[in-house]
């Protein structure tokens, strides 16, 4: 553990997170469950890829916070949130269990969020716009195959960091956005999600998918990833007032344990 700060929950009207892969080495498990611990709402949303069942089938990796972010939800769930579960392409084995509840828990391939102010967002994960995923899945793979090597280097890296009293600090998604097809692929990506916001006559859309966090506007439609949990340990939340914010909870919990000490 990386260390925890006592503080009351943050109370916001709906958090959306995604792109957690539990069961993946480079999955920042504590992060999140200090994350679900320190923040309350009436409505969950798990926008896909919350278990990584690419990398399960490969090899098995669970340890015990992998198990306590699990129980966490479900605690939420059973104390009265409505969580609401989107699958993504890592978790696609739920996609065939859609329209159904298990544990407090409903599935479902899309959905539409109202906020406070009365905007309309649909919620989907995303990778049915990207076309390594949808057309050729084996790149898909051998990308996420390289991926992990990246990770796992990211990991070593910020191990070096904590030793000379950094805070967290991803390598990855730095190394990733320098490269221009990368940032190309990125931002088309964003467009055609919200173009697919724009079909269906809504406010704005708020997806997952490709490990970026971003809230802006795109041609009259507001577009928001959540971020991940493996590079950049980001979530979206809505205030009470309908205000959206994009929360980076690794930034934030270094700033409180460096205040608490």
């Amino acid at each position: 553990m990386h260390g925890t700060v006592t503080r009351v929950p943050r109370r916001y009207r709906a958090i959306f997170i995604s792109d957690v892969h539990l069961g993946m080495r480079g999955c920042k498990a504590e992060f999140l469950l200090d994350f679900l611990n320190g923040t309350e709402a009436p409505n969950l949303y798990l926008v896909g890829d919350i278990f990584d069942g690419w990398r399960m089938k490969k090899s098995w990796y669970w340890p015990p916070s992998h198990s306590a972010v699990v129980q966490a939800i479900l605690r939420k769930a059973r104390k009265g949130t409505r969580v609401i579960y989107v699958p993504g392409n890592h978790d696609e084995i739920l996609r065939g269990y859609t329209g159904v509840h298990f544990c407090d828990i409903e599935v479902v391939e899309e959905t539409v969020h109202t906020t406070a102010d009365g905007r309309r967002f649909l919620v989907l994960h995303g990778d049915q716009f990207d076309g390594v995923v949808k057309y050729a899945k084996w790149l898909a793979l051998l990308g996420d195959w390289a991926y992990n090597i990246m990770i796992g280097i990211n990991h070593w890296f910020n191990v070096v960091r904590r030793k000379l009293g950094f805070g967290y600090w991803s390598l990855s998604a730095y190394l990733k956005f320098k490269v221009k097809n990368a940032v190309q692929f990125i931002d088309n990506f964003e467009r055609t999600v919200a173009d697919e916001a724009r079909r269906h006559e809504v406010d704005g859309v708020i997806c997952g998918h490709i490990h970026h966090a971003e809230h802006r506007e795109i041609q009259g439609v507001t577009y928001v990833n959540d971020g991940d949990w493996v590079e950049s340990c980001t979530a979206l939340v809505e205030h009470h007032d309908g205000r959206m914010e994009i929360l980076n909870w690794a930034a934030e919990r270094d700033v409180a344990l460096a205040e608490a000490a």
